[in-house]
């Protein structure tokens, strides 16, 4: 299953690649399109583009949080392989402190961008 989720990942940055999100219509975060708000998320299909094609920079003004996250995401995504192949189980589980220590920081992240003097962390337009 890892391995499936590799290959549809990265059929889905080659298609991102060439598909620029900033002058194409991709579907809109729900909670964007009903609130107007930024959801932790928001941004982070431009700041992969913006990864895909070598520019940090704006990558991090679209989304901080996703960009700093990416290596995280690909060492669970290892730990979820080798849990795969040794036919073990939960390895690949993050401990319950670090879940949530995670989860309150998206949280934050989420409402510190949609504030005044967070607007900066907000993705552009």
């Amino acid at each position: 299953m890892p391995l499936v989720a590799a290959g549809v990942g990265l059929a889905a940055l080659g298609v991102l690649y060439n598909i620029n999100p900033n002058t194409t219509h991709v579907p809109l975060c729900p909670l964007h399109a009903v609130t107007g708000l930024n959801c932790p998320l928001c941004g982070a299909t431009r700041a992969t583009y913006a990864l895909l094609h070598g520019d940090v920079a704006t990558a991090l003004h679209d989304n901080a949080l996703y960009v700093i996250g990416i290596p995280f995401l690909l060492v669970l995504w290892w730990r979820w392989y080798c849990d795969s192949r040794n036919r073990t189980r939960g390895a690949a589980r993050l401990p319950a402190y670090l879940s949530r220590s995670l989860i309150v920081l998206a949280i934050v992240f989420g409402i510190t961008r949609n504030l005044p003097f967070g607007a900066w962390l907000s993705p552009p337009g």
